[in-house]
């Protein structure tokens, strides 16, 4: 069982809902994943932490408005949410959320990058990040899909100090995020089947035993898949929306 007690500064430490209905959410992700979500108290402003043998896994938190759409988000670990937040916008993002506190359990700010894909950066103190990864069950990759990999690339090389190793992959380029020589993430060209209108955006993927499985099991509870199982070399993978339109990825590895 891979157990994380702290992150490297530039990796995907974390991943949260926001969504209109929790109770609607909580009750998609305990029956698909066996979740269990945890209150955090009335301070916390509504946000719970989904729960898996007693590990915290992933959050969940009310959208902010009826125009916010629900979406998971992806955190980064960082030394300094100020300065990665200064950074962002020097190097071509927009501020969503300037850095702040919360609580004691750590800092963080949230910006899209110039290519319109938002993503969060995280200044642990307490929390440190999700406390199971890379298995079934918990988030496993974080993917950038966006229309201008150039523009990312240099973004996220500014910003969290990423390099970038693309390869073939079948008919398509697939870049790797690289912190020295590990792969944390990963980007793509969007597809061109998805809408113009829908902007750049991280897909988070998490770790299933059974992918057709995990599929049929999204649809049974209400869920719909944008992209069925298919076999890639890192193992076969999904892509699903849960019923309120958050999208994720799955994958058995």
């Amino acid at each position: 069982m891979p157990e994380f007690d702290s992150y490297p500064p530039g990796t995907p430490s974390w991943v949260d809902l926001s969504t209109p209905d929790k109770s609607a959410s909580k009750a998609f992700y305990s029956a698909l994943f066996g979740w269990e979500a945890e209150e955090q108290g009335p301070e916390a402003g509504g946000y719970e932490m989904f729960a898996k043998a007693g590990k915290h896994v992933a959050g969940l938190t009310p959208t902010m408005s009826e125009s916010q759409p629900a979406a998971w988000t992806t955190y980064v670990s960082v030394e300094n949410a100020n300065a990665t937040f200064d950074a962002a916008k020097k190097s071509g993002g927009n501020p969503i959320v300037e850095p702040m506190d919360i609580l004691d359990v750590g800092r963080m700010t949230m910006f899209s990058d110039p290519t319109g894909a938002v993503i969060a950066a995280w200044q642990p103190r307490i929390h440190k990040g999700a406390a199971l990864a890379n298995e079934p069950g918990a988030f496993c990759w974080n993917e950038l899909q966006t229309r201008d990999v150039e523009a990312a690339t240099t973004f996220y090389r500014d910003v969290f100090g990423w390099g970038a190793e693309t390869s073939e992959m079948g008919d398509m380029k697939y870049t790797e995020w690289k912190r020295g020589e590990v792969s944390i993430g990963g980007m793509m060209e969007m597809p061109a089947e998805i809408p113009p209108e829908a902007p750049a955006f991280w897909l988070v993927y998490f770790g299933v035993v059974d992918t057709d499985a995990a599929v049929a099991r999204t649809k049974e509870l209400g869920g719909v898949a944008f992209v069925e199982p298919t076999d890639i070399p890192a193992g076969r993978l999904a892509v699903v929306a849960d019923p309120s339109g958050a999208g994720f990825g799955i994958i058995a590895l």
